[in-house]
């Protein structure tokens, strides 16, 4: 029998039921606040850590009716919340729960009712304020009406329309709550490597409740495919609102209707290519999509044969991300190139202005031996314990102050992943798949420690190996397992446990109760059932109706921590491409651990997991059998009561 981590459990159940009296709780409420900043306080004193600033997250109260007498309930822990918090649940005005919940975070109410429920927590056997309020969805997921744009006909007279791809959250309007933006993707989108003409792309934001919020038209001077239009959503300037970030050209269109640029010209050559026309960097308000900073885009393409061939292929690989630089605020992360030369820009949108925070760049002096390292991803981590990010860009690693940290000259892969994967060695590790034979001496999946770049070990393979995947499923074995497209199943150590393996090499979910990973493929989630050798679906979203994006690559629109407890809420979009299917894990769970989003590493990988070939997050401690009490994260939301540096005028 496994053991239940209550990894936020106090001291056991308060003898008070914190009835609320209806009476205003501001006292409490004001110790609440105080008590969350002397921990914060102690953290930075003892850990020499600066507060990271992340979202002020509510509860995230979510109900599913699953069956006609009961409906599943979960709701968040925040990483800020002391460790004796209590919480007691209303379905209305009803409350459901004896004592108070000092336990996991979910319960099953049984009853026929589909009245709405919240959540109020309990410090000092006070009761606060209730969290906002939670309907009953009465499907196994939610449904999200999109506004579909209209299909196009190209120059060359061929028709195409659109559907929903990657998407990707933030608290756009600062209520405490999630909100979704949409990529719409043409049907004639296009891989860099071949020519032809593509429908605009479009960036939607919705609310939860399907009201959307604006449009962004990127105009046909961006081409539409899975590695021109990198989208960053996350609050940049720490005032509690999250921003938009996108690559955009002349005739963009912003979410208020202003046009970017010279809205007439067409830089499109025959071939559908845009190689030449300006090229430019904006920061749009999360609230309104309106444009607040447009910047040249840096590095421009320049002479396009410079990065490898005179087609545009490897002039316009982009890849985007989110790094906590300083140790605190969080910058925006943009790159150009990986299989030739690569130039890595972190830009910091602070008092209304967006500038540049560093510049790496592989024609560079001293650089040289770093170009042709890149993957079709990257992962942000602060790879070497020091309190500020580095980007884990490949087969190397920029430090946080935009300088080479190492180099493995392993060379250009697809896959990578890093995270506590041995919770045995001190620090990260990562696990990556590689293509060039020649330069990925004779491994063509690589551990590796993330901090240094020492090689760990590795699966021998010829040709190019595409996938890559490591995750706790097998509780026998302390650690991640991992495997690939070649080879068998190896604990984290690189022990070989079993010649059968997942078919699966995608993504992960935490979806059940147990400690372990499920994995996510395309439409489906399956458990890897470790005495047998084989996979055990859980999940068919298929079956109502769902469909997943990128072609082989098979990827949800998002998969994240977003609502309810700490395990993964994933979305799809409709076969019929006219709303998004979010789905939640309704089984019950015995482990209490905070959002995951209060794990800035998680955080930052759920805003670039829409990133060229996408990639699941991971969290900066181990998730699995065995695993020790979390770290609490040194962390502050915004907005907050201690003031912040000036915010930038909306």
């Amino acid at each position: 029998m496994k053991r239940s981590l209550q990894v936020m459990h106090g001291h056991g159940p308060l003898k008070d039921g914190g009835e609320h009296t209806g009476k205003p709780m501001y006292r409490y409420q004001h110790q609440y606040k105080q008590t969350a900043l002397l921990l914060m306080l102690f953290f930075v004193c003892t850990t020499g850590f600066a507060q990271r600033y992340v979202e002020k997250l509510g509860r995230g109260v979510v109900a599913v009716r699953t069956n006609g007498s009961e409906v599943f309930v979960s709701w968040r822990v925040l990483g800020t919340d002391p460790q004796d918090i209590a919480f007691n649940l209303y379905r209305g005005k009803k409350k459901l729960n004896a004592s108070p919940i000092t336990g996991a975070t979910n319960f099953i109410d049984k009853t026929a009712l589909n009245e709405s429920y919240t959540v109020r927590p309990i410090l000092s056997k006070r009761e606060q304020a209730a969290s906002a309020p939670a309907s009953v969805w009465t499907e196994p997921f939610k449904r999200l009406p999109l506004q579909q744009p209209p299909g196009g006909t190209t120059p060359d007279g061929v028709n195409y329309t659109y559907s929903p791809g990657d998407c990707s959250v933030g608290d756009l309007d600062g209520d405490g709550e999630y909100d979704l933006v949409v990529k719409w993707d043409p049907s004639n989108a296009k891989d860099n490597s071949h020519a032809g003409y593509t429908g605009n792309v479009y960036l939607d934001a919705y609310k939860m409740d399907g009201t959307r919020l604006w449009r962004i038209d990127l105009g046909k001077n961006i081409r539409a495919g899975a590695h021109y239009t990198q989208f960053i959503v996350y609050d940049l300037d720490s005032d509690g609102r999250a921003e938009l970030a996108c690559k955009t050209a002349d005739g963009t269109v912003d979410g208020a209707g202003a046009v970017i640029g010279n809205p007439s010209v067409d830089y499109r050559n025959e071939g559908g290519y845009v190689l030449r026309g300006p090229e430019y960097l904006t920061l749009f308000n999360g609230q309104t999509g309106a444009a607040m900073a447009t910047v040249e885009y840096v590095p421009a393409r320049g002479n396009v044969a410079s990065w490898g061939d005179r087609y545009g292929n490897r002039a316009d690989r982009f890849l985007a991300g989110v790094g906590y630089f300083d140790g605190q605020r969080p910058s925006l992360l943009m790159t150009r190139g990986y299989y030739t030369r690569a130039v890595l820009v972190a830009w910091d949108w602070r008092n209304g202005q967006l500038t540049q925070r560093w510049r790496f760049d592989t024609n560079d002096p001293g650089n040289s031996a770093y170009a042709g390292q890149g993957n079709h991803n990257l992962s942000i981590n602060d790879v070497d314990r020091d309190g500020k990010d580095e980007v884990s860009f490949g087969s190397v690693t920029i430090d946080d102050d935009g300088k080479g940290l190492y180099n493995t000259g392993l060379g250009h892969g697809d896959a990578q992943h890093v995270g506590d994967l041995d919770p045995d060695r001190p620090g990260l590790e990562s696990w990556t798949a590689h293509e060039s034979q020649r330069q990925y001496q004779g491994n063509g999946l690589w551990m590796r420690d993330a901090a240094t770049g020492e090689k760990l070990w590795g699966v021998p393979a010829t040709g190019d190996i595409g996938r890559a995947m490591t995750a706790d499923i097998d509780p026998r074995y302390k650690g991640y397992e991992a495997w690939g497209p070649v080879g068998g199943l190896y604990t984290a150590k690189g022990v070989q446990i079993s010649t059968a393996k997942p078919r699966s090499m995608n993504f992960g979910s935490w979806w059940d109760g147990d400690l372990q990973r499920e994995l996510l493929d395309g439409a489906s989630i399956a458990k890897w059932n470790y005495n047998e050798g084989t996979m055990e679906r859980i999940l068919s979203a298929r079956d109502f109706g769902a469909a997943s994006n990128n072609g082989t690559k098979a990827n949800p629109g998002l998969s994240a921590d977003i609502l309810g407890d700490w395990r993964e809420e994933v979305i799809y979009r409709s076969s019929t491409n006219n709303e998004l299917l979010i789905f939640t894990t309704t089984i019950p769970t015995t482990h209490r651990l905070y959002t995951f989003m209060h794990d800035t590493q998680y955080r930052a990988a759920v805003a670039w997991q829409n990133v060229g070939y996408n990639q699941p997050p991971h969290t900066s401690f181990y998730v699995g059998e065995g695993m020790a009490t979390p770290p609490t994260p040194v962390i502050i939301p915004v907005p907050a009561a201690t003031p912040i540096p000036a915010k930038a005028k909306r």
